[in-house]
């Protein structure tokens, strides 16, 4: 069941509310993007997104097909959420950084599904062989 959570950057310069179901799943990919930044997502419909405040503080960076937009603070550096649209997806979507998501506790965040991907050989739908270092 969809619940509304309050998240932001380390700084607090960025500061969003997502609803989304986390029981549903989240998502550790072993992609090159993924993998440095140690990425912990979890999708969401852009409806189901607002973006509180610090719409000035964001930086963007893409790459490979540039069909994502990976958003982080140009004050503390924190990648808080990305924006694309990818069919195999659905469409649309905003990921969000499990991590920064103020309104979860330690014992909540180790209780939620992770499903592992396969990204750095393009196979998405399949976990790595290796997931201990995700």
């Amino acid at each position: 069941m969809k619940k509304t959570h309050q998240g932001s950057c380390h700084c607090g310069a960025v500061r969003f509310e997502v609803d989304v179901d986390l029981d549903a799943g989240t998502s550790r990919c072993n992609c090159s993007f993924c993998s440095k930044d140690r990425s912990w997502g979890t999708l969401a419909k852009p409806e189901d997104f607002r973006l509180v405040s610090g719409a000035n503080s964001l930086s963007d960076y893409q790459f490979g097909t540039f069909s994502g937009h990976h958003r982080f603070c140009s004050r503390c550096g924190v990648h808080v959420f990305g924006e694309g649209e990818v069919e195999a997806l659905g469409g649309a979507f905003v990921s969000i950084q499990v991590a920064t998501l103020d309104d979860l506790g330690q014992a909540e965040l180790a209780a939620l599904p992770i499903l592992y991907q396969d990204g750095r050989n393009d196979n998405w739908w399949n976990v790595p062989e290796e997931t201990r270092h995700l």
